[in-house]
């Protein structure tokens, strides 16, 4: 996996002061995006333990809310292993901080199990693994400058916690 760049204070994406990374490689080619160098999978510098290394260190401050992945595309299947590693570190050294990912692509149509085009055996940890999700595509056409976090009023704030239990309930309730 490829990143092209890491904020150690961002204020934009997410509660808080946070450490964003901005991966490389998106297929969604959203027009009018932010951040269109990024949709190149080989955007920037390789993302190696030196790259973690970096991360943890900008995160190892009171201050520091949590951690931002965003690109590019965190959920192309090419960067979900590493997405999902960089994860599981900084849960184990900061579980107290918490995460948040941004995605062009819908949760229940595109990232979930049964029929998500971008679902692979790395997605439902991701996924279980973050608190925040914001999801949908930019629609240049729904730009709406006055909302927080998002670019479009297609998109949304997702809490992970919150979904998954629904989610899980309602499994246990077609069960019965």
């Amino acid at each position: 996996m490829f990143y092209g760049g890491i904020k150690k204070f961002d204020i934009a994406d997410g509660e808080g002061v946070r450490v964003s990374v901005f991966v490389s490689g998106c297929r969604n080619a959203c027009k009018g995006c932010f951040q269109p160098k990024t949709w190149d999978f080989n955007y920037g510098s390789e993302f190696t333990i030196d790259t973690v290394n970096e991360i943890l260190e900008a995160m190892d401050k009171p201050f520091i809310q949590g951690l931002t992945i965003l690109g590019g595309e965190p959920f192309e299947v090419e960067n979900q292993p590493e997405v999902l590693e960089l994860i599981q570190i900084v849960r184990a050294k900061f579980p107290k901080k918490d995460i948040w990912c941004w995605t062009g692509y819908v949760l229940e149509t595109d990232l979930l199990p049964d029929y998500g085009r971008r679902h692979t055996q790395w997605t439902e940890e991701i996924l279980r693994s973050i608190d925040v999700l914001v999801d949908g595509p930019f629609i240049e056409e729904q730009k709406d400058l006055s909302l927080a976090f998002r670019g479009s009023s297609n998109q949304r704030i997702i809490r992970m916690k919150d979904f998954f239990a629904k989610k899980d309930a309602k499994k246990g309730d077609d069960s019965n």
